[in-house]
């Protein structure tokens, strides 16, 4: 598991960078705006790539075993968690109301996975992604105003579509050819 180790250490260790201003200002002054940022996906891609190779090569030792309903709450989560996502960047109502869209999909993706899955990868993985998302939007409310934005209806449309599309592309697809794990 030393591959799912390191990828959770240089994600979350990268994404843990915006709330320590100091650090972050001064890598901005080092690297420039756009040196930063290409750094910060650059290492967040390459701790996901090594996230899920990680749990690709993982032994899957229980830990506990999921609730009977584990799975149907996967999908009562993990469906609206996608619209969530593309509804993380647009100008829509979604967003207003939800202030962190991303890391709520995100948020609940992680825990219904931890309902689904009781090994020690998926905890490990599961549970990260559901702490850092709860800390991200406490750390983010800190730090940030709210977003103010006049609302476009337009942009909650266009997450609903998007995030559906993206959610029958993981089900039919991704998430099989991604993780070896068939959803339907």
């Amino acid at each position: 598991m030393t591959y799912l180790y390191l990828g959770i250490f240089l994600f979350f260790g990268i994404h843990l960078v915006p709330s320590l201003g100091p650090l972050k200002a001064g890598l901005v002054n080092h690297f420039g705006d756009k040196g930063y940022r290409g750094l910060f996906a650059l290492l967040s891609a390459a701790g996901l790539g090594l996230m899920i190779w990680g749990m690709v090569q993982a032994d899957k030792t229980p830990l506990y075993t999921p609730p009977e309903w584990g799975v149907a709450a996967t999908y009562l989560l993990v469906f609206p968690a996608f619209i969530l996502l593309a509804a993380a960047h647009m100008k829509g109502r979604i967003r207003k109301m939800m202030r962190h869209p991303m890391l709520w999909g995100v948020l609940m993706w992680a825990v219904g996975h931890l309902l689904a899955n009781g090994d020690q990868a998926g905890v490990w993985l599961f549970g990260s992604f559901a702490a850092y998302s709860v800390f991200g939007m406490v750390s983010s409310s800190l730090r940030e105003p709210a977003p103010d934005y006049t609302v476009k209806p337009v942009h909650d449309v266009m997450a609903l579509v998007g995030g559906i599309g993206l959610a029958l592309v993981f089900v039919f697809y991704a998430h099989q050819f991604l993780f070896g794990v068939k959803i339907i």
